[in-house]
């Protein structure tokens, strides 16, 4: 009896060290992945969301600027044909 609790302890301590392995092989197949995704994104000249915004934020502020100065030009000429 008592070689059968044995055994069946070596195969639970089997079965335990191969979750342990499996465990680090899926974190250590995850980071490959990601390190991959990263260069292939850097490689194909992608801009993160943050600088996107940032200069789409820009561009409007220009689009603005450029109706209000065309709006002070048209003020400007209408006055100097008075």
């Amino acid at each position: 009896m008592q070689s059968r609790n044995r055994i069946m302890e070596d195969v639970s301590q089997l079965m335990t060290n191969a979750m342990g392995v499996a465990q680090g092989a899926r974190a250590e197949a995850e980071t490959a992945l990601n390190s991959m995704i990263d260069r292939w994104l850097a490689d194909r000249d992608f801009v993160a969301r943050e600088e996107f915004e940032a200069v789409r934020a820009m561009a409007q502020k220009a689009r603005e600027e450029n109706e209000a100065l065309k709006a002070r030009i048209a003020a400007l000429e209408a006055k100097g044909s008075d």
